[in-house]
């Protein structure tokens, strides 16, 4: 369903991407783990061409989009079937929780205001926020923010969700809860790339985990495998430093 193949990006002459080629099938769960600086979240900009890869091709289902040739319609369309989480919520300020759910369905999805806010009702209800559809994002704690940044990436009904270090941004008493949202769409099996350095719920709800150190996928394997028994020294080092069991 999605695959990334030769997929290069440096900026000011500095390679942050090495020949990334990656697979993810249909339902596939992927969290991607690593030392901060290694590329992690270009990679994830670079899948929807937030980054413009210097070169390398991405292809979601039967779109496939070439670095080097990309249209804008291309790329509109391959953002299209993508969802994006950011760090640091990406709200708009101006607008309720609704209008910041909404504002995608018409503009991307090219939906009616009624069908969108109907649309937008029912996320809100599935993210446990039915009650605050009129607030604005100053109103807000973080982790309802976040919540309603991840409610903006599921209405779009994406192919592919994109979660860049959701939960770096908040403070740990609204940690729990994006992290039980998250578990819950996990288990719809929506195909999902998560970037992130919980490692117990990189653990729980991983199909596969994706090592990367210095621009390149260094180790891949199911979580039991990759934190059991993990086979490069790279990964066995980055483990010791970021869990209590190795």
């Amino acid at each position: 369903m999605i695959s990334v193949a030769g997929l290069n990006k440096s900026f000011g002459g500095t390679p942050v991407l090495r020949d990334i080629t990656l697979d993810i099938a249909p339902g596939e769960r992927v969290v991607v783990i690593g030392p901060s600086g290694t590329g992690k979240s270009t990679l994830l900009r670079c899948l929807n061409f937030l980054d413009r890869p210097d070169s390398g091709t991405v292809r979601i289902g039967d779109l496939s989009v070439d670095a080097a040739r990309a249209t804008r319609p291309e790329i509109l369309a391959l953002r299209r079937r993508t969802g994006f989480v950011f760090q640091n919520y990406a709200l708009f300020a101006n607008r309720t929780a609704r209008q910041n759910i909404t504002e995608a369905l018409v503009t991307v999805k090219g939906q009616t205001a009624e069908k969108a806010n109907a649309t937008a009702d029912r996320i809100l209800a599935e993210i446990g926020l039915a009650d605050r559809g009129d607030s604005y994002p100053s109103a807000l704690s973080g982790g309802q923010q976040q919540r309603v940044g991840i409610g903006r990436a599921m209405a779009l009904d994406a192919e592919l969700l994109l979660f860049d270090e959701p939960t770096s941004a908040l403070d740990p008493e609204w940690v729990g809860e994006v992290l039980d949202l998250m578990r819950k769409l996990a288990e719809t099996r929506q195909t999902m790339l998560v970037v992130t350095h919980e490692m117990q719920f990189a653990r729980e709800i991983a199909d596969r985990i994706v090592f990367m150190d210095e621009g390149r996928v260094v180790e891949e394997a199911p979580p039991d495998r990759f934190f059991d028994a993990p086979e490069d020294p790279r990964t066995r080092a980055f483990l010791r430093r970021v869990t209590d069991t190795r």
